[in-house]
């Protein structure tokens, strides 16, 4: 088991990957002419987008959870 410590940057490991795989995805489909390459090219992109997204949720995660304390109601 992983220790307890690493856990924020273990969920945003995993969410940076999650959400730049589907934002990927979508994206890669989106341009793609059906007969092309989806999965090599669409993997290739992901790649590139979780290399951004891992240190983007990094640095956004703090900042959101601070939004979300003094946006909502204590209690």
């Amino acid at each position: 088991m992983i220790p307890a410590r690493y856990g924020p940057v273990l969920f945003s490991l995993i969410l940076s990957g999650v959400m730049s795989l589907l934002v990927s995805g979508i994206s890669t489909f989106r341009a793609l002419q059906p007969q092309q390459d989806f999965v090599s090219l669409s993997a290739g992109a992901w790649l590139t987008g979780w290399l951004f997204a891992f240190p983007a949720v990094m640095l956004a995660a703090p900042l959101a959870r601070k939004a979300v304390a003094l946006l909502t109601a204590r209690g």
